[in-house]
């Protein structure tokens, strides 16, 4: 008999599992993969391929509530990804859904230049 997730983070766990099979980042295009905790959000840029994180940005560095704090870790996720010369990134979400801050962070990105 197979164990049934019942906490919110296995089920996370498992939505993102099902995402991560799909997308892969390259040096070219990384994976922009986003994280939520209880009190902030954080933004890594990935190359699967490599195994290695190319630019980061955490939310510890700003203040204010957290669909504010998601802007500004998506525009200075977008600031490191321009300086590190990237312009088009695979959006992995991490299990969680589209909206609040994980589309707040999305949106500011865009804004600041990445393309997905």
């Amino acid at each position: 008999m197979q164990h049934k997730p019942t906490t919110n983070r296995e089920l996370r766990k498992r939505r993102h599992a099902r995402v991560r099979a799909l997308i892969k980042g390259t040096a070219e295009r990384p994976r922009l993969a986003v994280f939520r905790s209880n009190r902030f959000v954080s933004a890594q840029l990935i190359d699967d391929i490599s195994g290695k994180t190319l630019a980061a940005a955490h939310g510890r560095k700003f203040k204010g509530a957290q669909s504010v704090q998601a802007r500004e870790v998506g525009a200075a996720i977008a600031k490191a990804a321009k300086i590190a010369g990237i312009t088009s990134v695979v959006f992995d979400r991490g299990g969680y859904r589209y909206g609040g801050q994980v589309e707040a962070l999305a949106d500011a990105a865009r804004e600041g230049g990445l393309t997905f």
